[in-house]
């Protein structure tokens, strides 16, 4: 029913207890109920539901296990947003690199470069909003002692997102050698394919930046597994449904960053994580029964 009664914290503790939650603890309900909202909560025990028409619990189904499973997936989405930043970095890094050497400092606003120019048109305008955002010293001094002068790439592509870069990427001439370069610097021997992984951690650093979760959710964008890799991070190709889940995507991850990121401790983490919390099903992330044997996953 829609436009239902809001329920004060008490109300919603007792409801919990009339479907069958059990409290270890039920005095410190109230904190936890005042700063996690109920219903940001309701996504981590949707599964301990019996009965999901009435919400009714299964027997043995704790609050404090809930917490357990938020606490986790708020380390999780840390430990992803820490992997994507080093991906999102080396990106920005390289495409300024590369591109400016080959094609000047304003190789952006080249239409030339670029195979949908009215896409580009779209990426550039949003690239100027952006920057009219930034208060970055280097923006700053731009425009004091460069006023109406566009800015060069190592300035507007440092304060863009991680989305912007994906497209401007994708939208570069297939014919362009630097486009291969930059996908081989990241391990992959097909820029579509790199393209293609770009597009799908933008959504999971989309999902990272709005604090949802990432335990248990589905990846709302299909994206393409890449064939012929120097080192295939699992021994299998994931069909569409085992994609819509977080481990494909994750074992990717773990494998770009490798290239760029040598010496990295995020797979080292991630182990300490679902050590810390084993209430966790890693099977609701799409992990298979012999994950831990899967290439990439092999502690070394």
């Amino acid at each position: 029913m829609a436009n239902k009664l809001p329920k004060t914290v008490e109300e919603q503790i007792n409801l919990l207890l009339e479907r069958g939650m059990l409290f270890k603890n039920i005095d410190n309900a109230p904190h936890f109920l005042k700063n996690i909202s109920y219903y940001r909560l309701k996504g981590y025990w949707w599964e301990m539901q019996s009965d999901k028409v009435n919400h009714k619990f299964k027997e043995d189904s704790f609050f404090e296990d809930v917490l357990d499973l938020y606490n986790f997936d708020r380390h999780l989405r840390l430990l992803m947003f820490d992997a994507i930043e080093r991906i999102e970095v080396a990106l920005r890094t390289k495409l300024i690199y590369h591109l400016s050497l080959s094609n000047g400092s304003l190789f952006y606003l080249n239409y030339d470069i670029f195979t949908n120019k009215f896409k580009q048109q779209a990426t550039i305008e949003h690239l100027s909003i952006e920057i009219e955002r930034s208060k970055e010293q280097f923006i700053v001094e731009h425009r004091l002692h460069h006023k109406g002068e566009p800015f060069e790439s190592w300035k507007a592509l440092e304060v863009t997102s991680l989305g912007t870069l994906s497209k401007l990427y994708k939208n570069l001439n297939h014919q362009l050698p630097e486009k291969s370069k930059i996908a081989l610097e990241f391990g992959f021997n097909s820029h579509k394919d790199f393209s293609s992984f770009l597009e799908a951690i933008t959504v999971i650093r989309n999902v990272i930046a709005h604090h949802s979760r990432l335990w248990n959710n589905n990846i709302t964008t299909k994206y393409l597994w890449p064939k012929n890799l120097k080192n295939q991070p699992i021994t299998y190709v994931p069909n569409e449904n085992q994609r819509a889940k977080l481990f494909p995507l994750l074992s990717l991850t773990l494998y770009t960053i490798d290239f760029v990121s040598p010496g990295n401790a995020i797979k080292e983490k991630f182990f300490s994580l679902i050590n810390e919390y084993p209430i966790v099903s890693v099977h609701k992330m799409g992990f298979p029964a012999n994950w831990k044997t899967q290439p990439i996953w092999i502690k070394e």
